[in-house]
């Protein structure tokens, strides 16, 4: 049987296209202009979900949230509205609403929103599909869907049938350790050690030392012997990260040691084997590092045998919603809370965001979420982007820099989604108050308005 959907607005062209929309996508579709004629249709039958706007009369979206949660509780509720306060956003969490859908909106997206309200009405599995872990070491995978990671995961596989050194690179926060480990995890060393330096922020002496190990008297301070991590990962995997921080010296030795897998401890004189597959990592352009000088091009072609670059999470944004949804699980779980999802709103935000941070920011963002949320459901005021709001802190002090590419821009273009860009930034700041929001802009309220109607952000 065809999931059964209720639409509600008191907007006829709308309630139109979303009849029209969901009949073609299969879904059995009824229409009502109002709160007290949905109510009348729910007197005949139970609809799987109801897709109403907030904003309506004389019966607003959470009065007939409320009123059908009580006649039929299995039916999963989505709200729409062109943006809603953080009160109203959390009311209707708290009343059951199953998800708050923004204006203007994706039909894919909400499509794909509706199809899980369904499932979940009719008792059957979330239509969402599964994202393609790459499993590492402990429990955390790599997650994502987007073509640039699935030919990432094709590389991590290919990386550990083999013994070749990888060069992994990719902006911090990428996640370059992850797959470091992966590559460990898939490899016939999977059950030797995988051993991690950080060459970032350590002086020469302590790097070789950490790395070498050293004899008892070797130096001052050295009161007995030290196993280094090249010893500590014999048969296993070395994973060195950031070697584009490595003084000149610190290159020419570890050179030496992967390109003869031999070394020499501090205090020593006898050379010790390695039996060593290396892995390494770094964020800055190797390649800008020769030409500068600050590199060994001979161990860059020895190291770079195998490399497979991490695209910043900007270049998937795909991805953002399983991410996003994965770390949720797992700080709910860890806090022992119930936050189930993240609104439609909140991820629309996070879908705009730049992340400078990458994944790992997004992780640091989605873990203050679960600690500060007080319903069962991600809300954009939950989100603290620092750096989001903290952009348009510098920009009102500084002005704005756009630069000029080579062959140009569409200047009309440009302007009209910085624009845009502006006025969501205003609005998220003043929780859609449109008075506010017009005297943070320093326009009036009518200009507002058409601009807002121009660029979509509002219906009416």
């Amino acid at each position: 049987m065809n999931a059964s959907v209720l639409v509600v607005d008191d907007e006829q062209s709308l309630r139109e296209m979303l009849e029209i929309l969901l009949s073609r996508a299969g879904y059995e579709v009824s229409v009502a202009s109002s709160g007290s004629e949905a109510l009348d249709l729910f007197k005949k039958k139970a609809f799987h979900v109801l897709l109403t706007d907030i904003r309506m009369k004389p019966m607003d979206g959470l009065a007939l949230l409320k009123a059908v949660k009580e006649r039929s509780p299995q039916t999963e509720v989505i709200m729409i509205s062109a943006y809603a306060t953080p009160e109203t956003a959390m009311e209707a969490m708290n009343e059951g609403a199953y998800d708050l859908f923004p204006k203007p909106f994706n039909n894919k997206e909400l499509l794909q929103v509706i199809a899980e309200a369904a499932a979940k009405a009719k008792g059957a599995p979330s239509s969402r599909p599964p994202s393609p872990p790459v499993p590492t070491s402990g429990t955390r995978p790599i997650i994502g869907q987007s073509p640039q990671m699935k030919k990432v995961f094709e590389l991590i596989w290919k990386a550990s049938q083999v013994v070749s050194n990888v060069l992994i690179t990719g902006e911090s926060g990428t996640g370059k350790e992850l797959v470091a480990q992966a590559i460990h995890e898939n490899s016939p060393r999977r059950n030797q050690p995988f051993v991690t330096i950080s060459c970032a922020g350590l002086p020469e002496t302590l790097i070789e030392s950490e790395l070498f190990g050293y004899r008892k008297g070797a130096f001052t301070g050295a009161v007995m012997d030290k196993v280094g991590y090249v010893e500590t990962a014999n048969k296993g995997t070395l994973f060195l990260d950031e070697i584009g921080e490595l003084s000149a010296n610190m290159q020419v030795k570890l050179l030496r040691l992967i390109q003869e897998k031999k070394y020499v401890p501090i205090g020593e004189t006898r050379e010790r084997s390695a039996d060593v597959r290396f892995i390494l990592a770094t964020n800055k352009d190797l390649e800008q590092e020769i030409i500068e000088g600050r590199f060994r091009y001979d161990l860059y072609y020895r190291i770079n045998v195998i490399s497979i670059h991490l695209p910043p999470l900007r270049e998937r944004k795909e991805d953002i919603p399983i991410l996003a949804q994965y770390f949720l699980e797992k700080y709910s779980k860890a806090s022992g809370r119930e936050i189930k999802r993240i609104s439609s709103f909140a991820l629309k935000i996070l879908s705009e965001y730049h992340f400078p941070g990458n994944v790992r920011e997004l992780e640091n963002i989605i873990e203050r979420s679960v600690a500060l949320e007080r319903s069962t459901i991600i809300l954009p005021e939950s989100l603290v982007l620092a750096q989001y709001k903290g952009q348009a802190a510098v920009a009102e002090k500084t002005g704005l820099s756009i630069p000029l590419p080579p062959d140009g821009l569409d200047l009309d273009q440009t302007l009209d989604t910085l624009e845009k860009s502006l006025i969501m930034q205003a609005l998220q700041r003043t929780h859609g108050n449109k008075q506010k929001t017009a005297n943070l802009l320093k326009i009036n309220l009518r200009s507002l308005r058409y601009r807002m109607v121009k660029h979509g952000l509002d219906s009416e």
